[in-house]
């Protein structure tokens, strides 16, 4: 297939009426200090906060007693311009990271941008360079920078690693992660481990191979490449059939993972198997697709592996997020998965510890406490419709759950939608979508749920019910505040021990994105973005006509 590289970039920010420079506050942002992200809470210095992936701050200043009072601060706006951005394309799914008063962001079509945590206003912007014919798997979407050593660090849609001057916010280097004429694309915000960055890919849903990558924060050369599905030979090989089905396997890897420093271990969750629901093309396990696997950070070795969905023929990847927590002495792990179930491992060496249903309706099978796993709804017969759930949207879609270490609770958006699934079975032929199924989802019988779930015993202690499902993070706050957006715009406060709601603010859009929360000048900000498009209509069908937006709001108290 012919291929056209995409035009040198336009200088976008020479263009803006806001051009400027950030201060160099990121200079001095190094793996030392992103070890100890929860001694500044001022700061948001990594993708979940801390690389414990808690998504909880010790910021305290707002809390249950003030939260009514809470009201916008400022708002950043941009519009939805670019190649790809048309509004059923593109979402705003990024996690803000911000550093001593610099807030930075990624969005759509390849923009990032600095701006002013006190204020809003934009310091500089990057628009990278996106060919037209770009095949996206899953929407127009970016899940935000890393920051380090005086840069800025993002993946793009057509597969490139990119790092940015944090000051002028210009191209630093720029290197090549994917074969973008076979549809593998980058939508992951990278990870800071030592000195490199590691990334996963996406474009499963294309047959792409999935795989994680680390790269050399100062250069961009590449140390190391682990592929999560094994060629011929390779540990777990034989769990795929002989044939080509392993080289179009899947397992993309496209949400961010978590760390231990002590155990020198990196957690990262892989995607669904491809062709999506097909299994007859690819009989076995199918490892690493579906799993949580744990990598040396300075190499890629996978040292363990856990499977949640073996074989999976209903689109559950579990690419969700993996926190880690101690608690009576144990070194865990926690995953809400696709599935509907929580996986409760200890991190050390993946063995399991319980597992837990956390989804609403699970009826595609059963996994009992010693991770049986019982089938019992499955597209086998081309033609002939199934229905289950929870659907391929999932009990828990990527936006990820949050942990308080005060209130010992983990606080996860839970959708709760089926679908009606028909096998289809179709070819492979390179970046052409490998989905071996018609999908309809239910668009009268849906819900949604804040759950907050013990993490002691994996049983759910409160629940706050939503009309539709709920597909944003959430974010727990030392204030006993946890802070979740809702498909239809509302930006919600919840007591963190009873789930009273609180507060709420209506932004005008959806919200699919990761709210953070910061302080500047001793003020402390709740930020989110907000923006509804992409797979999202794959979610919540019956909202399909509501506003898109693309917006950062930013709460504080009056002054």
């Amino acid at each position: 297939m012919e291929y056209i590289d995409a035009p040198p970039a336009v200088n976008f920010a020479a263009l803006s009426t806001m051009v400027g420079t950030a201060p160099p506050v990121a200079q001095d942002v190094t793996y030392e200090r992103i070890l100890r992200a929860r001694s500044e809470p001022q700061n948001w210095l990594t993708y979940y906060g801390a690389y414990d992936g808690q998504r909880y701050s010790p910021l305290d200043q707002i809390n249950t007693e003030n939260v009514q009072r809470l009201t916008p601060a400022w708002v950043f706006q941009f519009g939805s311009s670019g190649f790809h951005a048309g509004q059923s394309t593109y979402a705003f799914e990024a996690a803000p990271i911000v550093v001593d008063g610099v807030m930075y962001l990624s969005g759509w079509d390849g923009w990032v941008w600095a701006v002013d945590a006190r204020t809003g206003r934009q310091l500089w912007q990057y628009k990278h360079a996106i060919p037209f014919d770009v095949s996206l798997c899953c929407g127009n979407v970016n899940r935000g920078v890393a920051v380090a050593h005086g840069k800025v660090l993002a993946t793009t849609l057509n597969a490139h690693v990119i790092a940015l001057d944090a000051v002028s916010g210009e191209l630093v280097w720029d290197t090549t992660n994917g074969d973008v004429r076979a549809a593998e694309s980058a939508t992951v915000a990278p990870l800071v481990v030592k000195d490199k960055i590691i990334v996963g890919s996406s474009g499963g849903e294309f047959g792409v191979r999935g795989h994680l990558d680390a790269y050399y924060i100062e250069t961009g050369e590449r140390a190391w490449r682990t592929y999560t599905v094994p060629k011929p030979g390779e540990p777990g090989s034989d769990t795929w059939p002989d044939g080509p089905a392993w080289a179009r396997g899947g397992g993309n890897a496209w949400v961010t993972g978590t760390y231990d420093p002590e155990l020198n271990l990196v957690y990262w969750g892989t995607g669904n198997p491809a062709p999506d629901f097909d299994g007859a093309v690819r009989e076995g396990d199918n490892l690493y697709t579906d799993s949580i696997i744990a990598l040396n950070p300075d190499n890629g070795e996978i040292r363990w592996h856990y499977q949640c969905t073996p074989h999976d023929v209903w689109d559950y990847d579990s690419n969700m997020e993996c926190i880690l927590y101690d608690l009576d002495g144990q070194k865990l792990l926690a995953h809400f998965d696709k599935n509907g179930y929580l996986f409760t491992l200890d991190r050390r060496n993946g063995e399991r510890v319980r597992i837990t249903p956390f989804g609403e309706r699970i009826t595609w099978g059963e996994i009992d406490g010693d991770g049986r796993v019982t089938p019992k709804v499955v597209p086998d017969k081309e033609g002939e419709p199934v229905h289950f759930w929870p659907g391929p949207a999932g009990a828990k879609e990527w936006t990820h759950a949050a942990y308080s270490p005060r209130t010992e609770m983990f606080y996860v958006p839970v959708q709760d939608v089926g679908s009606e699934v028909t096998l289809r079975h179709r070819e492979f032929k390179e970046s052409i979508p490998y989905w071996g199924a018609s999908v309809t989802v239910d668009a009268d019988d849906m819900q949604g749920f804040v759950k907050a779930i013990s993490a002691a015993t994996g049983e759910e202690v409160w629940r706050w019910r939503n009309e539709t499902p709920m597909s944003a993070s959430a974010l727990a706050t030392a204030g006993d505040l946890v802070f979740v957006g809702r498909p239809s715009g509302e930006f919600t406060a919840f007591h963190a021990r009873t789930g009273e709601p609180l507060w709420e603010f209506q932004t005008g859009s959806g919200h699919h994105s990761s709210p953070t929360t910061y302080s500047v000048d001793g003020r402390q900000f709740i930020a989110v973005p907000v923006g509804w498009g992409s797979w999202i209509e794959g979610i919540v069908p019956a909202m399909l006509g509501a506003s898109h937006g693309d917006a950062v709001f930013a709460f504080a108290l009056p002054q």
